[in-house]
């Protein structure tokens, strides 16, 4: 999508629907054993409740093809909203060689996102928060032109540059705090930034960096719940008076469900996930007993393999992170099976949420399309790839036009 007037009118759209309808998927519901919204949404609870497993394991994949709630939210104007085209490619498939010591997944993401970066005559290649260079090596091979890399993990800079070696590239890796003020040496108005999945603050300093200095630029974002700030920061003119006029506010939990999506993980996961989930919420309504306080106690997450092998065993962990003493005569087995039936009834109303989910990752990508656009870019988003492969799969990319 290039047209302007449509970016503008998405953002301002979304802004209202999104603020709007903030009372509903804002509240997570496995912090409330009776949303604070249910009671007015009596018929659409019951529905929600009332779907299979199926239904809800469908619902979750893909919340926007034969939704039952429709009959209550704006499920098609989301749909519509959120809905952008692939942007095209050019130029030949890479070839299959260079994908050495690159991982399966980021190789495949690699493929489909190097053919839009469009580089023009004179224009000096730079990768932000390189890794190991994976990016930077091909685009080196791709168009035989040297090309240089930040990354701020000097192990991470020596392997990347030993691959470079070995393969011959002309690749540069520094080690570079892309946070810091000396990283604005690195941009001019001759070079091209790439980012692919460049993390909360990181790619929003590589906007401000890149604009203050009229880079042309290529970024896939990601993760906008990385960042510094407690609230939300709008970057473009537009999306600050649209927040303010809607009283739209988005916290690091709001910036986190728009990147909760992810491909549908193996079965062995999948149900590691749930048993995870039922755990922490047969916990939950142990701790609120023991502590004498109806509120929500966040416990740390464990990494998948480092589970307690039983639910007995999960509780004492948690509570000895939050310093609780449970008592000996807990019903383990009644907490356990009410932990079940909880989690059975969060994936149920946390279906609300998903519809919002995407509408608000394309907002605040299109926050900062329209940035670009108000700093006098001409700019373009849509999509890299399908969702199977990374539903981290917007795109923006821009350049500030040559003056005569």
């Amino acid at each position: 999508m290039n047209t302007s007037d449509d970016a503008r009118r998405r953002l301002e759209r979304l802004t209202e629907l999104l603020a709007a309808w903030q009372p509903l998927w804002q509240p997570l519901p496995f912090q409330h054993p009776r949303l604070p919204w249910q009671a007015e949404w009596p018929a659409m609870v019951e529905a929600l409740l009332a779907l299979s497993d199926a239904e809800v394991s469908r619902l979750q994949d893909a919340p926007f093809t034969d939704p039952p709630l429709a009959a209550w939210l704006p499920v098609a104007e989301l749909e519509g909203l959120a809905s952008l085209p692939q942007l095209p490619g050019e130029g030949e498939t890479l070839a299959q060689g260079w994908a050495t010591h690159v991982g399966g997944r980021k190789w495949r993401q690699i493929e489909a996102f190097l053919p839009r970066v469009r580089l023009a005559a004179g224009d000096r290649p730079l990768e932000w928060c390189a890794g190991k260079g994976h990016l930077a090596r091909t685009l080196a091979r791709r168009h035989g032109v040297e090309v240089s890399a930040l990354e701020w993990d000097a192990a991470l800079c020596d392997g990347g540059a030993a691959l470079a070696e070995a393969q011959d590239v002309p690749l540069t890796l520094v080690q570079q705090d892309v946070m810091a003020a000396d990283v604005a040496c690195w941009l001019t108005p001759t070079t091209h930034v790439s980012a692919l999945h460049a993390c909360g603050d990181l790619h929003r300093r590589l906007l401000e960096q890149a604009v203050a200095a009229g880079s042309a630029l290529t970024l896939a974002p990601c993760c906008y719940q990385r960042t510094a700030d407690a609230g939300y920061r709008p970057l473009s003119r537009l999306g600050a008076d649209g927040m303010a006029r809607h009283h739209l506010s988005l916290s690091r939990e709001d910036l986190a469900m728009a990147v909760q999506e992810t491909v549908t993980a193996p079965r062995h996961v999948q149900r590691h996930r749930q048993r995870a989930n039922a755990w922490r919420l047969g916990f939950d309504r142990l701790q609120r007993a023991v502590r004498g306080q109806d509120d929500y106690l966040p416990v740390p997450s464990l990494a998948y393999g480092r589970m307690p092998g039983s639910f007995v065993d999960f509780c004492h962990w948690a509570a000895e992170q939050k310093g609780i003493a449970l008592p000996d005569d807990s019903d383990w087995a009644g907490l356990e099976a009410s932990g079940w039936r909880r989690q059975a009834e969060v994936a149920r109303l946390e279906l609300v949420r998903h519809l919002f989910r995407r509408p608000l990752e394309v907002w605040l990508a299109l926050d900062r399309l329209v940035f670009l656009e108000e700093a006098g870019y001409d700019a373009q988003i849509g999509t890299f790839c399908d969702r199977e492969l990374t539903p981290r799969n917007l795109l923006i990319r821009a350049r500030r036009p040559a003056t005569a």
